[in-house]
């Protein structure tokens, strides 16, 4: 833990308030790094994301999808994401809120006064990082499911294929830094954790199969990906359709993940470590 107020120090001098984004952004790197606990949060991403998708491939294959109707060899490929996503939400709320906890915030915004860059910096190195994990997640999930698929599987080039491939790491990186924000301005990784983890695991993936929710449940952060994930069901049919289209959908998030930030930021600038 010693590495954590030595990587403050680092970033800012002797709290002068003078040091560029870059070092701020080394700072918050060597911080992630040196507490191994959140770190390692990344790691359940990448098994999940592809293992489950894997399975997913091996079954429809074993199924024989050629006899469902409307079979999407896309779908399997991107079913791990749906508790894959989940690590790295409390991977974006350990970031900062650890922080809190720990009570080493007081030593990185002493090192770092202007609460702008310190948040600015916290939010590149998340994204660097989960960028970093969802590349390589979605890329190697699709693969290896469409290679599980056999004779069912696609490539990269397949209709529908690099949108989705492109939204799936968007989806990803998004929902990190959403959960940063929540975390910023919860202040705390327990309250955080308790308010996002039983919407994503029921209010959206539960609750959201029951028609009559659906309506609300399909603008929750973790389901606007949805269509673009080609997760949410056959879209010519009504009983599936959502009101958004795929990019329409990876727009809402932005805004959910703009929203969250900008309020992270109204509260770290108003009140005290």
């Amino acid at each position: 833990m010693s590495a954590v107020p030595e990587a403050t120090v680092a970033a800012g001098g002797r709290g002068s308030g003078r040091a560029g984004l870059g070092p701020v952004l080394r700072a918050e790197l060597t911080k992630i790094r040196s507490v191994r606990s959140t770190l390692w949060t990344l790691l359940p991403t990448v098994v999940i994301g592809i293992g489950i998708s894997l399975l997913a491939g091996f079954s429809f294959a074993a199924g024989s999808p050629e006899r469902e109707t409307g079979f999407d060899p896309l779908f399997p490929a991107f079913y791990g994401l749906t508790l894959g996503q989940l690590p790295l939400v409390v991977f974006g709320i350990l970031v900062m809120a650890g922080e809190y906890s720990s009570g080493t915030i007081r030593a990185t915004l002493l090192a770092v006064p202007r609460r702008g860059r310190c948040y600015a910096g916290k939010i590149l190195a998340t994204a660097l990082l989960a960028t970093a994990v969802a590349v390589p997640t979605v890329l190697i999930g699709f693969v290896a499911t469409q290679a599980a698929l056999g004779r069912y599987g696609v490539g990269l080039g397949a209709d529908g294929a690099p949108a989705a491939v492109i939204g799936g790491c968007l989806h990803l990186v998004l929902l990190c830094l959403f959960a940063l924000g929540v975390a910023t301005m919860l202040r705390s990784p327990v309250r955080a954790l308790a308010l996002l983890l039983p919407v994503f695991f029921l209010g959206s993936q539960g609750l959201g199969n029951i028609p009559k929710l659906r309506t609300v449940t399909q603008y929750l952060p973790d389901q606007t990906s949805w269509v673009i994930l080609h997760l949410a069901g056959p879209q010519d049919e009504a009983r599936w359709a959502r009101d958004y289209g795929s990019w329409t959908g990876i727009g809402i998030l932005v805004l959910w993940t703009a929203a969250s930030l900008l309020g992270g930021y109204l509260v770290l600038r108003r009140r005290d470590a």
